[in-house]
């Protein structure tokens, strides 16, 4: 890269600072959150000293007050597909194929996100993409009529096409560009309190389903939240409903453990906000909008596809046990027994091959010779004491706790009967490119700690 250009970390660190300034004017309460979360993970560092340790030596402990989470969500294929073009600027990358459609969620999405580790570590930043499968709407006529509405619109400026062709021609962007940049792909993401179509066209969309005329309705996606990572999630659940906040009743994803593994979420309810409707003589009528909400996320280790496998059982015990009339206490406890077989020492999950794990000298004690560096499998390594290993942390997203979060912010009710829906390739069709496959990503960063091990 030329020493004028800017890195693809500096321009993405720029959007996300920006991106987190505009959303806490536009939604007040995420700043609530933000200063929750901090308290939260300054206390529980505090508490913790081997935690704490651990989040230096990886150097988390710069990145925690960065990192951020958003969502967007998308109607056509053309719009996916430049986002594409605009999130790979930034250094953000499709990774991941999720179905939500099975959870009654008319979307299908990947995570756009940094790759290796040196741009995770400078800022993790990670965008949720969902693109609405209009095919999904039962109602033909409806069906035509929003596709012809998304047809009409453009969400990125010109500014930002012309600075997105212009990255990919030179090869990247000098310091005014990149400024310029952030301030022209920041609009995508803006909310507006005005939409596109009548009121009456609205609550049509709507009964179809509330994310339908969420995307569909307006002149640009919105981002409709931002999430900070908390090191204690149950201990910010309990916060936003001590500050009398509208918190989610269930965290979701998997229990509270010792190790924490993927990702656990939880947030509060969507905003009802106030959204003017034209009418056909282009008068506006006052009507309302739910869709923004906040949210907290807990990231643990990053699981194998032995570990998730794992996962995935456990979970499916949760769903076979009895649950009608429940509440959440009894979700949380049905979780907790379901998990019991699950490891809960970074030891055993390590030794069983469940989770993956960065590798380092101990600089300690005796040194491996030059036979053993070569030859030595990693747990040797550290029984030996020659090596540390500590969790890598998740950076990607679940399906089942995407889709739950998403529902809670539909009104809690909202759930279609979606039949399985999956279909990888049609969304690569429409991203123009293939996601990359999350469990290879984490192998490699495995991998080149053990390189970079047997090297030191």
């Amino acid at each position: 890269m030329p020493p004028a250009f800017v890195s693809p970390d500096r321009i993405r660190s720029l959007f996300a600072r920006a991106m987190s300034d505009m959303y806490r004017a536009e939604v007040p309460l995420y700043g609530t959150l933000i200063e929750l979360v901090a308290r939260i993970n300054a206390d529980t560092l505090r508490a913790d000293p081997a935690l704490a340790a651990q989040v230096e030596r990886n150097g988390e402990r710069e990145r925690l007050d960065l990192e951020r989470h958003g969502a967007i969500r998308v109607g056509s294929a053309a719009e996916l597909s430049m986002l594409r073009r605009l999130f790979a600027v930034m250094g953000m990358f499709p990774v991941g194929y999720y179905d939500l459609s099975v959870a009654g969620v008319p979307v299908h999405s990947t995570a756009f996100r940094p790759l290796d580790g040196a741009s995770l570590a400078a800022n993790p930043f990670r965008v949720f993409t969902s693109l609405l499968r209009l095919e999904l709407i039962g109602d033909a006529a409806l069906r035509q009529q929003a596709a012809a509405i998304l047809a009409g619109r453009d969400i990125f400026t010109a500014g930002a096409r012309e600075l997105i062709a212009k990255t990919e021609r030179d090869g990247g962007l000098d310091e005014a560009d990149a400024q310029r940049f952030v301030a022209e792909a920041l609009e995508t993401f803006r909310w507006h309190g005005d939409a596109t179509v009548s009121l009456h066209d609205y609550h049509a969309l709507h009964r179809a389903h509330r994310l339908v005329a969420d995307v569909v309705c307006f002149r640009g996606p919105h981002i409709n939240h931002l999430t900070p990572r908390t090191l204690d999630i149950d201990a910010a659940q309990a916060e936003m409903q001590r500050r009398g906040i509208d918190a989610k009743a269930v965290i979701e994803g998997p229990p509270r453990r010792a190790v924490p593994v993927l990702l656990r979420q939880t947030s509060f309810k969507a905003l009802e906000e106030t959204v003017s409707f034209p009418d056909a003589e282009g008068r506006l009528a006052p009507g309302t909008h739910t869709a923004r909400f906040g949210e907290i996320e807990q990231r643990g280790l990053a699981l194998t596809p032995k570990g998730r496998a794992l996962y995935d059982a456990c979970l499916a015990k949760v769903r076979n046990m009895q649950g009608a009339g429940s509440t959440p206490g009894d979700y949380q406890e049905r979780l907790a027994a379901a998990f019991a077989d699950f490891p809960d020492t970074l030891d055993e999950l390590r030794r069983q091959g469940l989770g993956y794990f960065r590798y380092r000298p101990t600089g300690a004690g005796a040194k491996p010779s030059a036979d053993e560096r070569e030859t030595l499998p990693p747990e040797a390594w550290v029984a030996r004491g020659y090596a540390s290993a500590d969790p890598i942390v998740y950076e990607d997203f679940l399906p089942v706790s995407a889709a739950g979060i998403f529902q809670s912010n539909l009104g809690g009710t909202e759930q279609r009967a979606y039949a399985a829906n999956e279909n990888q390739a049609e969304f690569e069709a429409a991203l123009g490119a293939k996601v990359d496959d999350p469990f290879a990503l984490y192998a490699r960063l495995q991998e080149e700690s053990l390189a970079a091990l047997r090297k030191a």
